[in-house]
């Protein structure tokens, strides 16, 4: 049977790859708990330090929910669960508290639940070719996820726009709003991609742990109170802290302990 998440770690960096490029990698259950449990381990994992999401093949990083299997579901007369209200966790929360630096390499299509899954990770960088697009309203769903982040990303009209036209952008419109980060020939997505991850774990990972948290937690609580949340690992106090200026007043790379 075909793995629906391809799992693979080089330098500190955890590659998620969703793997069904038959069904422009949608989300079945299987998958979409897959993806929970890949997130998890990576999360947990102390030789983690940045995770990135993407999708096999060019066509799609992701199409969303699979809607073949959610039709069969349907037929079958199973219960349909609200997307907060499913037995497994929420994928597309888990992605957003991944207290990790996340990246989603978008190589195609991010559709529904494929661009909210994109909206969950911290940096997104696309193809050239990429579209993204909500199209729930077209299908008498709810957007759930992205009806609630998108606001906080872009300007209100801009995601409002998104969510009642169903349209798609293009990857340079994406970029023109700020919601993807950087858009590069598709060729060079995967080079792109493994660039910027080298890029952020040059960083200590207890810094990168800390602003994760701290983003994620105090986003919206009152500044005061953010200030004092102290959320994630504490890297004033730590060995990478005395390494980092040791290694700065040395005139030297630091070598990062995690801890």
């Amino acid at each position: 049977m075909t793995q629906g998440i391809v799992s693979e770690t080089a330098d500190h960096v955890r590659y998620l790859t969703i793997n069904r490029p038959e069904r422009r990698n949608a989300l079945d259950n299987a998958t979409k708990d897959e993806l929970v449990r890949a997130c998890v381990e990576a999360n947990a994992d102390p030789d983690v330090w940045v995770v990135c999401i993407t999708g096999s093949g060019d066509r799609a990083f992701c199409a969303g929910r699979d809607l073949k299997e959610l039709d069969a579901e349907r037929a079958s007369g199973a219960r349909i669960a609200s997307p907060m209200d499913e037995t497994g966790r929420n994928v597309h929360e888990v992605v957003l508290e991944t207290y990790k630096p996340t990246i989603a390499a978008i190589n195609g299509a991010a559709m529904g639940g494929g661009l909210e899954l994109a909206l969950a990770c911290d940096l997104r960088i696309a193809a050239d070719t990429a579209l993204l697009g909500l199209p729930e309203v077209r299908r008498g769903m709810g957007a759930n996820f992205a009806s609630v982040l998108l606001f906080r990303l872009i300007p209100r009209a801009l995601a409002f726009q998104l969510l009642y036209t169903g349209e798609p952008v293009t990857a340079a419109q994406a970029l023109s709003w700020g919601l993807v980060n950087q858009v590069v020939p598709a060729a060079e997505l995967p080079a792109a991609t493994r660039a910027l991850a080298r890029q952020l774990v040059r960083g200590a990972p207890l810094s990168l742990r800390r602003y994760k948290e701290m983003a994620v937690k105090g986003c919206d609580i009152p500044v005061p109170a953010a200030l004092r949340l102290n959320a994630g690992p504490n890297p004033y106090t730590s060995k990478d802290r005395e390494e980092g200026v040791a290694a700065f007043v040395e005139k030297r790379q630091p070598r990062w302990q995690n801890q």
